[in-house]
C-alpha cells in the first residue's frame, strides 16, 4: 500500500483556490486501490472530525484564524502530525508531498526526523512565491529563503511549469534534488444552461457573449489596473468583468484613483464565484477571456479557460506562453498594446473565433488533461517508493 500524505491546500473539496482543487481532480482521477491519500483539511472548530471520502483519509486539524500565516501554522502542525502518525501506526512506502514553500525554515529543522522514518519528501515551489508585488520587502526575503530550505529540504521537486523547473535545477543545481514537470489539469466538459446563470447574468446586468473575463485574485501581479486602463481607452460596446475577491484596500483605492473606472459602466466587479458549473458557463458565454497573471506557474485559471472560452488573451510572460502556445494572443505593458488588442479581437468574425476556440481545446486535449496528470503523479510515486 502507498501512503500518500498531502500537505499545504485547505482540504479535499474545499471551495478554494488552486491547491484545493489540484487535490480534488488529482485523488478523483487516481484510479489505485493499493494508494491511500492522507488529507488534512484546515478547521477552526475543535468539534470537526475525520472523515473519508473514497481512498482519501481527511483529518481536520485545527488552527485560530490568524491572518496571512494561518496557512503557514496550518501546514506546519500537518506535518508534525502526520510525523506522529507514521510514526505509531508505523506506516510503510510514505511520501510527504507539500505543496508551496511556505515553511521551509521550520521543515528544515525537521526533515531528517521525517527521512529516518522512511518518509519520501517531495515538494511543489509553485510559483515564485517572492515575485508577488503584494509582499513588502522582508516578506518576500522570508518566501526566498523558504523556498530555499524547502528545495534543499526535499527529495524530490514537481514543477507545473517547465519554466519553473528550468528555474529550479538552475537556481538550485548545487543541491542537485531530482526534478519533475508534470503539469496543472483542466477538464473538457461542455455545460449547458442550469438556470443559475440566467439568475447570475440579471444580477449583474451582463449579456451572453458581450463581456470581456477576467477569473483571478484581486492582486496586483494580475495587471488588473493595465487591463482597466487598457480597456477604457476603448469604445467597445461590451462589459469588463472581473470575478475576483475584491477588497476595499490599499491597491482598491489605489485602483479607483488612477483609472477612475468607477466612472465607466462597462466595468463591473462581481466579487468571487465558487459555483463551478456556474463559473464554467460564465467562461462559455464570455466573447473572450483576459488573463494578466505574471507571476507563478502553470495558472489553473488560465487552463479553465483555454478549455471552454474561445478567445484567450494572456500577458506575454514565459508560463502564459508555455501554456498557451499558438492558441491564444498575447499583450505587453506598452501603452496603447492591450487596447489595439482588445479592439482587434472585437472585431473577429465567428470564423476566426472557432479557430481560435479549437485551438484552445486541443491544447488542454494534448497536455493539461487530469487524466494524463493523475498518470504522471502515479508514476512518480512508484519510482520514489522502488
Amino acid at each position: 500500500m502507498k501512503n500518500i500524505i498531502i500537505i499545504g491546500s485547505r482540504g479535499y473539496r474545499s471551495e478554494y483556490g488552486g491547491w484545493e482543487t489540484f487535490v480534488t481532480n488529482l485523488i478523483d482521477n487516481y484510479h489505485d486501490k493499493d494508494t491511500k491519500f492522507y488529507i488534512p483539511e484546515l478547521s477552526h472548530s475543535k468539534n470537526d472530525k475525520e472523515h473519508i471520502e473514497g481512498n482519501a483519509v481527511c483529518t481536520p486539524i485545527y488552527v485560530n484564524k490568524m491572518g496571512s500565516i494561518t496557512m503557514m501554522i496550518f501546514a506546519y502542525k500537518a506535518v508534525l502530525y502526520y510525523e506522529k502518525l507514521v510514526r505509531d501506526k508505523k506506516l510503510e512506502n510514505v511520501i510527504m508531498y507539500v505543496l508551496g514553500c511556505r515553511i521551509g525554515p521550520m521543515f528544515s529543522l525537521i526533515h531528517k526526523r521525517l527521512e529516518r522514518l522512511g518518509i519520501k519528501i517531495m515538494i511543489n515551489p509553485d510559483g515564485l512565491e517572492w515575485k508577488r508585488e503584494k509582499w513588502n520587502y522582508l516578506i518576500k526575503q522570508y518566501f526566498k529563503l523558504s523556498e530555499r530550505t524547502m528545495i534543499k529540504s526535499s527529495r524530490h521537486v514537481v514543477c507545473d511549469s517547465q519554466a519553473i523547473e528550468d528555474y529550479v535545477k538552475d537556481k538550485y543545481k548545487k543541491y542537485k534534488v531530482a526534478t519533475s514537470f508534470i503539469a496543472y489539469g483542466a477538464y473538457l466538459k461542455d455545460v449547458s444552461d442550469d438556470g443559475k446563470i440566467q439568475e447570475y447574468l440579471k444580477k449583474y446586468d451582463i449579456k451572453k457573449n458581450k463581456y470581456f473575463l477576467f477569473v483571478g485574485r484581486f492582486v496586483p501581479e494580475n495587471n488588473i489596473e493595465l487591463i482597466i486602463k487598457e480597456f477604457m481607452k476603448t469604445n467597445i460596446n461590451k462589459d469588463l468583468v472581473f470575478i475576483s475577491n475584491v477588497e476595499h484596500n490599499a491597491f482598491y483605492e489605489k485602483l479607483v484613483k488612477e483609472t477612475n473606472f468607477l466612472s465607466d459602466s462597462r466595468i463591473k466587479f462581481v466579487g468571487s464565484l465558487y459555483d463551478d458549473n456556474v463559473l464554467r458557463q460564465i467562461r462559455k458565454y464570455a466573447f473572450a477571456y483576459i488573463h494578466g497573471h505574471s507571476a507563478g506557474g502553470t495558472n489553473p485559471s488560465l487552463l479553465e479557460a483555454l478549455s471552454i472560452t474561445d478567445v484567450n488573451i494572456l500577458y506575454d510572460v514565459v508560463y502564459n506562453k508555455e501554456v498557451g502556445s499558438d492558441s491564444c494572443l498575447y499583450f505587453n505593458k506598452e501603452d496603447g498594446n492591450l487596447k489595439e488588442l482588445l479592439e482587434k479581437v472585437n472585431c473577429f468574425n465567428e470564423k476566426e473565433i472557432s479557430e481560435y476556440g479549437n485551438k484552445a481545446k486541443k491544447r488542454i486535449e494534448d497536455c493539461y488533461t487530469w487524466d494524463k496528470v493523475a498518470s504522471n503523479y502515479k508514476k512518480l510515486f512508484s519510482e520514489m517508493l522502488k
